[in-house]
């Protein structure tokens, strides 16, 4: 069915998100780039863009997106906004059969509606081309020292969400004092490690290979970057090879151990399969070189990967505390506590700069494909067809979805 007009959604979650599909700018950028299609914006109240920043660009609002052909939003739309026989793109978070999602997909089945997820988006190279994990590292890794400085009253930070934008953030960089020899490891190459470096460099810290992390002292912060091999090792004791450990993390064991004896705080940045071994675990936290005193989880696995991580956090209520020897929450600022961050919506808290980010890469990497020739990211994000059906590469999900 050709896309003739198109409906940017308000986003409807509670508690609210102000993040949007596209900024004003680049909604107007779309219309000059794509003058054949009409462009919508559904009003909203909160959205971090007001509506009148759309009106100024030209942009018409419309609170009835019923005659779109597509309608693009951020986060899960509810089952009561959904449009029957419509097409809809947003993170649905269904692919890995998460519950709490399984009625969402059903309505959207039942109502005949396509839906494409950004989540599964890849190019040919299997590579994701959209997401919001940059902005996750970016608020993050802000989030870490901001915890640092809260833990030890050394600094006191104003939290991100109360930035207008990541400039007015960036002006309270110069409150952070570390300790002269404090050490940082993050796990981690992608997007969100990519964030989290923006600040940490931002902040001074300086990057060293990781055997120099385990063995030398430095004269300032430093902080080192892991992939894989370098806290993975396998079972047979023969080479790590990270690809190989992608396809099956089977067969090999944490030595993350080593680092958190010389790190001063964590930050986790990487994307974790649930079949590999956790990174550290409680009985890894109770060893007597144990010396990770904050752990920033901006990968947020819950009670997995992260033996300290026993629950989400807020953006309101940051922080708490891991006990290590009793393995169970306490106050943040407990002497014997593990400080832990969280936050498992870390964009929201930067919505302007986040949805600005976002836009940029619907623009480029997302709208020629859709509107264009295919290089096979749509079709292979289309997780159902208008005719209430599963697509074949998602058809692993129908057994889940009739439990």
């Amino acid at each position: 069915m050709p896309i003739k007009k198109i409906g940017i959604l308000r986003e409807g979650k509670v508690p609210p998100d102000k993040r949007v599909a596209m900024n004003p700018s680049q909604c107007h950028e779309f219309t000059k780039k794509f003058p054949e299609i009409e462009l919508v914006i559904q009003p909203s109240p909160i959205r971090c863009f007001p509506d009148q920043e759309y009106e100024k660009q030209g942009l018409r609002l419309q609170e009835d997106l019923s005659d779109c052909d597509l309608l693009i939003g951020v986060k899960e739309v509810n089952a009561f906004d959904l449009i029957a026989q419509k097409t809809f793109m947003f993170f649905s978070h269904t692919y890995k059969k998460q519950p709490y999602n399984r009625d969402l997909l059903k309505s959207i089945l039942e109502k005949n509606i396509s839906l494409i997820d950004y989540e599964v988006m890849t190019n040919p190279k299997g590579i994701r081309v959209i997401g919001f994990g940059r902005y996750a590292g970016v608020v993050g890794a802000y989030n870490g020292f901001r915890a640092w400085g809260e833990k030890f009253s050394t600094y006191n930070l104003r939290p991100a969400h109360a930035c207008y934008d990541r400039k007015e953030m960036e002006g309270e960089y110069s409150k952070v004092k570390l300790p002269k020899n404090f050490k940082l490891v993050i796990t981690g190459a992608g997007r969100v490690a990519k964030g989290a470096t923006e600040v940490i460099e931002a902040l001074g810290l300086k990057k060293v290979g990781p055997e120099d992390f385990l063995n030398k002292d430095f004269e300032g912060p430093v902080y080192t970057q892991l992939l894989v091999s370098d806290y993975y090792a396998l079972d047979s004791g023969e080479e790590m090879n990270r690809h190989e450990f992608y396809k099956d993390p089977s067969g090999s064991h944490s030595i993350f151990y080593k680092y958190a004896a010389v790190a001063d705080a964590y930050f986790p940045c990487h994307f974790w399969d649930n079949r590999a071994p956790y990174i550290f675990t409680r009985e890894d936290a109770k060893r007597q070189d144990w010396n990770i005193k904050l752990v920033s989880d901006i990968s947020c696995d819950i009670d997995s990967a992260i033996a300290s991580t026993l629950r989400p956090s807020t953006i309101a209520d940051p922080f708490y505390g891991y006990h290590p020897e009793r393995e169970e929450e306490v106050d943040f600022k407990n002497p014997e506590a593990i400080g832990v961050v969280a936050v498992d919506n870390l964009p929201c808290e930067l919505p302007r700069d986040a949805s600005t980010d976002f836009g940029q890469e619907i623009l480029e990497n997302v709208m020629p494909y859709l509107l264009g020739e295919d290089d096979g990211r749509i079709e292979g994000a289309r997780e159902t067809n208008l005719k209430g059906e599963l697509t074949d590469k998602y058809k692993y999900l129908e057994d889940w979805i009739n439990e």
